[in-house]
């Protein structure tokens, strides 16, 4: 979407989706514009958060605007704490532009409200100039055998970057020690792969051994250079 604010100022605004640095940057170069990411929710009735549109860092979702005051929630199975430095947890909403609950689904109006304040299901941390940046999600964890959580969500967020990758899934049990991926593989980059190594596109590629040892070495090569622990890092594929 795009705003002009007076004279030739324009902006180019993105929402509903986060965007990746790379991604944000290459637009506004590549538009020569100003340009603002927004965050927020349907339950806070749009932006609640927002960048202003002369900064030059990206990476994060900017500060809160007027209509919204804001809060972190301690998670302490993920060690998210507003006592971290810099603080992190999960952001809640207060204002007067919050839902004040779910149409006749008691159930799960008192599950989405920390008393008052509206939890967002999303990590933030705060940054020093008071902006903040969405790195992981409260409620999509799993808990292995031995007592570890797992943000599979942040997982995949990196894994997908391989150009093995097409789409993928980081899975755990709590009765395993041990998580796994399942992964699709991203079909141009499998054409160009079967050329270049003697095999043919199609259903033979299913159970290519080589094909699963490359993509799963390139798989712990994110992992490292993320610097997850082993119980991030898939044993299987």
């Amino acid at each position: 979407m795009k705003a002009v604010l007076g004279g030739n100022v324009r902006i180019m605004l993105t929402g509903s989706a986060p965007l990746s640095m790379e991604v944000f940057d290459f637009l506004k170069i590549a538009f020569c514009t100003y340009f603002v990411e927004a965050y927020g929710m349907t339950e806070t009735c749009g932006g609640s958060f927002a960048t202003h549109y002369k900064d030059p860092l990206s990476g994060h979702v900017g500060g809160p605007v007027a209509n919204v005051k804001v809060r972190l929630r301690d998670i302490p199975e993920m060690n998210y704490f507003h006592t971290n430095d810099p603080p992190k947890g999960e952001v809640c909403f207060w204002g007067p532009s919050i839902t004040t609950g779910y149409y006749k689904n008691e159930e799960k109006t008192t599950e989405a409200f920390d008393g008052k304040w509206l939890k967002s299901g999303d990590v933030g941390i705060v940054l020093p100039n008071g902006s903040v940046k969405i790195v992981d999600r409260a409620k999509n964890i799993f808990k292995l055998s031995q007592g570890e959580y797992i943000a599979p969500e942040k997982l995949e967020n990196e894994f997908v970057k391989s150009p093995f990758v097409g789409q993928c899934w980081v899975h755990g049990s709590s009765l395993k020690d041990w998580t796994m991926i399942f992964v699709t593989i991203d079909e141009p980059f499998l054409k160009k792969w079967a050329k270049e190594n003697g095999a043919t596109f199609g259903a033979d590629l299913v159970n290519n051994e080589d094909l699963k040892l490359q993509t799963m070495r390139d798989i712990i090569r994110i992992a490292k250079e993320n610097s997850f622990n082993s119980l991030e890092k898939p044993k299987q594929i």
